[in-house]
């Protein structure tokens, strides 16, 4: 949108005494959005040329205030090319507070999420992944979409930010965006964080949304039954990136791995675990917890099989990767292949580790939640789901303990 910049100069009346001088004000208006600010200037009524702005008569002081005029409006003009040249925030307040110096210390709100941003991209495989900092991106990108949209401007000013900026960010992403409610949600935490990353700085003296809720809602999360599972693992595939992509995910299936983790892994990251057995110890690198996984038949015949593929030889890996978008792709060709109706990505195979491999099969979910390598057990909760076969499983043998307790009597009920 090109921005649209008047300047104007006006008598303000209303303030002059009986006979004497008016002050001069100027006006700035940009994208239809106006201040007004003393220029420190002077002129009686009878002088003033309201159409062009400027005192009449040929005086020498007449011509130094008029001078002064241009050279403010000058000033604003320059002030106005260099915001936009260096794609900072934009507005006639923001024009008119530069001029007078109060916009010095002042932080806009891209401006420090894009700083946020670059250092975060620093820390990307020191504890963060690479998935983390495309999230905060996308974020970044809707932010400053949304203030260009809703606002006319590049940027807004953190002391800007009001409870309705918020509430209305939370109904672009809905309504525009077509953003649905946990993506949205996601959106706002990112933001939010964003905020507190501010107030920490000192930049932001309290936060503006504190008392906005956009609550995250717990889908329903895709895995693998076991007989779909074992399908998967079955089915002869003659494409030979289906055929390495079903092996990556099957291997994810039974360790748990998701993709960060896998594309990073090397021959070096199995070791023999306290039982003897080979098992996978490693850092997150999502969160940097130790996950230590006892590999299981079917992973390690996996590793196996890829031990002398030539892109792991040359690359030090220990199994072949696409990225995580080809991976989802070319998973939906594999599940239609193999008859599975449903959306696969690479992280159900996550679920499937926690819900049918692990905890269906009786293994306690505070095993399942360190080797998924989690800080707390409510976020393996999250993950993992307790099947109806589980349950059957477990009333299985609630009932055999059972079967020596004596039945309710079968006397008669007798009418009161």
């Amino acid at each position: 949108m090109e921005n649209n910049l008047s300047v104007l100069f006006y008598l303000r009346k209303s303030k002059a005494k009986e006979k004497s001088e008016a002050p001069v004000y100027m006006r700035i208006t940009l994208n239809g959005n106006r201040v007004d600010m003393a220029t420190h200037q002077f002129s009686l009524a009878e002088k003033w040329d309201s159409k062009h702005g400027y005192i009449k008569g040929p005086k020498e002081e007449t011509r130094i205030i008029n001078t002064a005029l241009e050279n403010l409006r000058s000033k604003v003009l320059k002030i106005f090319n260099q915001l936009e040249a260096g794609g900072k925030p934009v507005s006639a307040e923001i024009i008119r507070n530069t001029l007078t110096g109060k916009s010095k210390n002042r932080h806009a709100l891209v401006e420090v999420f894009t700083l946020f941003n670059k250092q975060l991209e620093a820390k990307v495989g020191h504890g963060y992944s690479y998935g983390t900092l495309e999230k905060y991106q996308a974020t970044c990108q809707k932010v400053e979409k949304y203030i260009r949209d809703q606002y006319h401007r590049s940027d807004l000013f953190l002391d800007e930010l009001d409870f309705q900026f918020i509430t209305n960010y939370e109904l672009y992403l809905k309504s525009k965006l077509n953003n649905k409610h946990n993506t949205t949600s996601k959106s706002v935490s990112f933001l939010k964080r964003i905020i507190r990353y501010s107030i920490h700085n000192g930049w932001l003296d309290k936060d503006p949304f504190m008392s906005f809720r956009c609550p995250y809602k717990d889908p329903e999360r895709d895995f693998l039954s076991q007989d779909e599972l074992e399908t998967l693992q079955g089915k002869t595939l003659v494409v030979n990136r289906l055929a390495i992509v079903r092996d990556m995910y099957v291997f994810s299936c039974y360790t748990g791995l998701p993709f960060s983790d896998i594309e990073k892994l090397s021959p070096d990251d199995i070791t023999t675990g306290i039982d003897g057995e080979k098992w996978i110890i490693y850092n997150r690198v999502k969160t940097g917890n130790r996950a230590p996984i006892p590999l299981l038949p079917v992973p390690l015949s996996i590793v196996a099989k890829y031990k002398d593929y030539p892109v792991n030889v040359n690359k030090g890996r220990l199994l072949p990767v696409y990225s995580n978008q080809k991976i989802n792709g070319y998973l939906k060709e594999v599940a239609a292949i193999c008859c599975i109706n449903k959306n696969l990505t690479f992280h159900t195979a996550r679920h499937t580790f926690a819900t049918t491999v692990t905890l269906t099969n009786g293994v306690p979910i505070e095993t399942v939640s360190k080797m998924l390598g989690h800080t707390s057990i409510k976020t393996t909760q999250i993950y993992s789901k307790v099947v109806d076969t589980k349950i059957s499983q477990d009333m299985k043998a609630l009932k055999e303990k059972l079967s020596t307790v004596k039945p309710v009597s079968e006397g008669k009920i007798v009418n009161l």
